[in-house]
Order: C-alpha cells, then sequence, then structure tokens
C-alpha cells in the first residue's frame, strides 16, 4: 500500500459521523429520555446515554423522523406538556403521547454536544408549516411563531441551519407519498420559504428510499430537475443485512454501496450539466447501517413506545459498519453528511434498558474510532491486495482501507478491514512524503466468533491494543488477523 499527501480525496466534513433520533420504538422514551431514571437529569434525560454520545463524538443528529415525520404535527410537540395531545403515529402503529417535542430535544442537543438536523413534513403537510417551524426555531423575535417560542419560555433562537425536506417521498409505506414531479415541486417551494425566511439554513432533497426503488435514478433526475437551484444536498439512504449467513458477500456490500454513490452522483451532475449550473449539489448520507435482526419482533399496537426493531449486533456488523465507514471517508469529497441510523435502541449503537444499564454495542467502536480520528482530510492508498468471488460479488478485495490526515495535529491515521476468515495479511505502507511519521498505537477488533455480541451481563466484543508496527525507513509493516478491523494511528516527531 502507498500514501502520499498528493493522493488527497477532500476535506472530511465532521457532518459525516453524524447519527439520527426518531420518534420510533425505545429511541426517545426509554432512550434518550427517561424521567424517574436513576441516571436521568432534572429534565428528565439519561446522563450514561449522554455521556455515551459524547463518546461517540457525534456532530449533528437528525430529527424527527423518519417516517414519523411525514405524519408529525410539529405544534403538537411545543409548549406546556400537559396541554399537548396523544396522536396515533400510523407510521409506526404506536401511540405518541407527545411528551417530547422540539424544545426538549433540542435542550438534549445542548447537553450532549450536538446539533440538529431537522427533518419537516412534507407527508401530510406542505410548505407552510415547514416555514412556520423554520420562523419558531431560528427567527430572534417580534413574529407570530418567533414570539410563540419566547413565551414557551426560549427567549434565544435555536438557530438550526440542517433541514431535511421530508423522508423517503417515494416509499409506498410512506404517508403522503409522492410521485417525483409533485414531490420535486414541493420541495422547492418549501426549501425557498423555509430559505427566504431564514437565509442561512440549508436544505437536503430526498433521494429514492434505496437502490432498489423501482424508480431509483429517475426519481432523483425528475425532483432534482424541478428543485435543484433552491436545495443543497441530495439524500441516500442503504441497510444491509445477512439473512442468508453469507459473511462473506455480506462484507463485500460495500461494492454495492460505492457504487449507489457513483449513481447518484451522476445524475447530480448530468442535472448540473443540463442547466449549465455552476452550483455543485453534494450527498447527505442520512440513512445507513446493518438492519435486520428485530425486523418481524410482535408489539401491541397503539402502545406507547414499545420495542422495536432493537437490533443486537454481531461482530460481523462491526466488520461492516467500519467498511462503510471506509466508503463514506472514500467519498468525502462529495459526501458532506452522513447519519448512522439510530443512535439509540433503534438499529443503534446504544442500547439501554428501561430502568437500568446501559452497554456499548459491536458497532459502537468502529464509529469511534472513525469520529475520534477520521479528521483533516482523507487520502486514497495505491492498494494492491488478494481478491475474492463470493455469491453476490466478484473480484472482492480482502482489504479494505483509507488514510486521513489531520494537518494540525500532524496526525496520520490508516483505517483497514481484513475480510478474510482465515489468513493474517501483512499490510506494507509506503509512506512517500511523510518523513518522521511514526506509528503511536495500534488498536484492533478481532478474534471474535462471527456472531459475537455484547450486553448488560457482558460485553465481550471490544477493541484491544496490539504492538506497534515496524518500520523499516519510509515503509511501515503492520499484520492484520482475520476479520479484523484495524485502526493504525502515526504522529510526526517533533
Amino acid at each position: 500500500m502507498t500514501l502520499a499527501r498528493e493522493l488527497k480525496i477532500g476535506e472530511i466534513d465532521q457532518r459525516l459521523y453524524a447519527s439520527f433520533i426518531e420518534h420510533l420504538g425505545r429511541a426517545v422514551y426509554g432512550g434518550i429520555f427517561e424521567p424517574g431514571h436513576p441516571c436521568a437529569d432534572e429534565d428528565g434525560f439519561r446522563t450514561d446515554v449522554i455521556e455515551l454520545v459524547k463518546e461517540l463524538k457525534v456532530p449533528v443528529v437528525r430529527y424527527p423522523g423518519g417516517n414519523f415525520v411525514s405524519g408529525y404535527n410539529w405544534e403538537d410537540g411545543v409548549g406546556p406538556i400537559e396541554s399537548r395531545p396523544k396522536r396515533l403515529d400510523l407510521a409506526w402503529g404506536t401511540t405518541e403521547p407527545n411528551t417530547f417535542g422540539t424544545n426538549e430535544f433540542m435542550k438534549w442537543c445542548r447537553k450532549a454536544d450536538t446539533d440538529c438536523m431537522m427533518a419537516v413534513n412534507l407527508g401530510t403537510r406542505g410548505a407552510e408549516e415547514a416555514r412556520n417551524l423554520v420562523e419558531y426555531m431560528n427567527h430572534p423575535g417580534g413574529s407570530a411563531w418567533s414570539d410563540l417560542r419566547i413565551a414557551h419560555g426560549f427567549s434565544n433562537p435555536w438557530n438550526v441551519k440542517l433541514w431535511c425536506l421530508g423522508n423517503e417521498m417515494d416509499g409506498r409505506w410512506q404517508m403522503g407519498a409522492k410521485t417525483a414531479v409533485e414531490y420535486g415541486r414541493l420541495a422547492n417551494e418549501a426549501s425557498k420559504l423555509m430559505k427566504w425566511t431564514d437565509g442561512s439554513i440549508e436544505t437536503v432533497l430526498c433521494g429514492s428510499s434505496s437502490r432498489n426503488s423501482p424508480t431509483f435514478g429517475e426519481w432523483e433526475a425528475q425532483s432534482l430537475d424541478i428543485a435543484y437551484d433552491n436545495i443543497d444536498y441530495v439524500s441516500l439512504h442503504q441497510y444491509y443485512e445477512n439473512r442468508s449467513g453469507d459473511t462473506m458477500s455480506f462484507l463485500a456490500k460495500t461494492l454495492e454501496m460505492d457504487e449507489f454513490i457513483h449513481s447518484v452522483l451522476c445524475v447530480c451532475d448530468y442535472i448540473k450539466a443540463k442547466k449549465r449550473s455552476k452550483k455543485t449539489v453534494h450527498l447527505s448520507f442520512d440513512e445507513w447501517n446493518v438492519w435486520y435482526h428485530s425486523d418481524h419482533v410482535p408489539y401491541e399496537r397503539w402502545s406507547m413506545a414499545p420495542p422495536r426493531l432493537e437490533d443486537i449486533y454481531y461482530f460481523e456488523d462491526a466488520l461492516l459498519v467500519g467498511a462503510m465507514l471506509i466508503t463514506l471517508l472514500r467519498h468525502c469529497d462529495r459526501i458532506k453528511i452522513a447519519c448512522l441510523a439510530q443512535l439509540v435502541n433503534v438499529i443503534a449503537p446504544i442500547f439501554t434498558e428501561t430502568g437500568g444499564g446501559v452497554f456499548k454495542q459491536t458497532i459502537f467502536y468502529p464509529f469511534a474510532h472513525v469520529s475520534h480520528f477520521g479528521r483533516g482530510v482523507a487520502l486514497q492508498p495505491i492498494l494492491e491486495c488478494p481478491r475474492y468471488d463470493c455469491k453476490e460479488f466478484t473480484d472482492v478485495p480482502y482489504i479494505e482501507s483509507i488514510a486521513t490526515l489531520d494537518e494540525e495535529t500532524d496526525s496520520l491515521t490508516v483505517f483497514a478491514v481484513n475480510k478474510s476468515p482465515d489468513e493474517t495479511a501483512q499490510l506494507s505502507v509506503n509512506l512517500l512524503d511523510f518523513t518522521g511519521y511514526t506509528p503511536t498505537a495500534f488498536t484492533s477488533m478481532d478474534g471474535y466468533a462471527k456472531d459475537a455480541v455484547n450486553g448488560f451481563d457482558a460485553s465481550p466484543v471490544v477493541p484491544h491494543t496490539n504492538p506497534l508496527p515496524t518500520m523499516d525507513g519510509s515503509v511501515m509493516t503492520a499484520l492484520l488477523k482475520p476479520f479484523s478491523w484495524n485502526v493504525i494511528q502515526l504522529k510526526k516527531k517533533i
């Protein structure tokens, strides 16, 4: 493998390490918000969860959905709690008490050292309600909606800068689902009014709900053709699963992810060329993860915050999450936002027991590593390694790797996944123009059964420290064990 400064992909936007909280299952109630819990603060926020969110260094959290937002009246979640109505949530078949709403979430964000990526309802509602929410959140005062916020006890505006224009509006499961043209026209008008209300905000246009959507490609082209001038990002959503038990195909899913990203970029740049525009639309991969362990767990319809989609993640899931993070970094020149979906309990790296404890899922660790050390610029290594064929893919590299360079701290980090189930890989890194850089830490996750999990009683799947890689002149050599996630840190000698 060869690394050089001239192999720069682009600047890494810290929002690449964002996450997501939806009013779904126990993500809010019993997750981030549980009044009466031994760890709850004066606002009912679980401080044990907040500490783990801070450990992940999540810069932005998308809220309040997700499918939930397509039927959500934001006005139900503000003002005196005792006056808020209970509503049937048709997205997930539950009852929403609205005891936690917009201002509560913003207070939680401040305590968790994160910002909000707010989604507006463009399913059952429209541009007017979206514009009103921007005014409520961001206008200083002296208007009806901003004065209402002040009357609710929040004199300072929240100044939310990032806004999602609905959610998965092509999906037949979505309340108020639309055609690409219908959605493009509505999103264009909504974004226009929202930006007229606050010219400092950015907006995200809904792309297809997945690469497998029957309208994929055409949806992006038609909606972008209408809304291109008034939006800033296009969203991508993708989850991967291993129901067949074919681990080698599962770990190769990043090839599909890479092609998905490339396809959406092609559509964005086609519309740019068609319009002869100087503006470049970037991507927001605002839902991504592994999801399949808990699809069909029964629950009581119309109950409040029943356990839903509570995946317990395997060790092999952590390897794919690491590889997906590498893929996001490989496209950091165009992907500026990415949200691991979700943050707590619902397909999440953090798992709580209502009234009880909390533990870190297997996927917590690769996300934390990249969030901490994947800063500065991304470097695309020149990498040669053996390849394999599997049921779903051919010519799959056994090693996936990326490097990041933080010039402010003179730190270089190499991330790598070894997908081989039985072969240790010798990674030789030629540091072409990194004179004086030497390894300072080598952390890995390896040696676990592919279906090993963490839990409340025991959490055996954790990173461990290895002996430092060797240096021979400008060549660093490290051994990557079979089925492993690896983080090698280097720093320039003073």
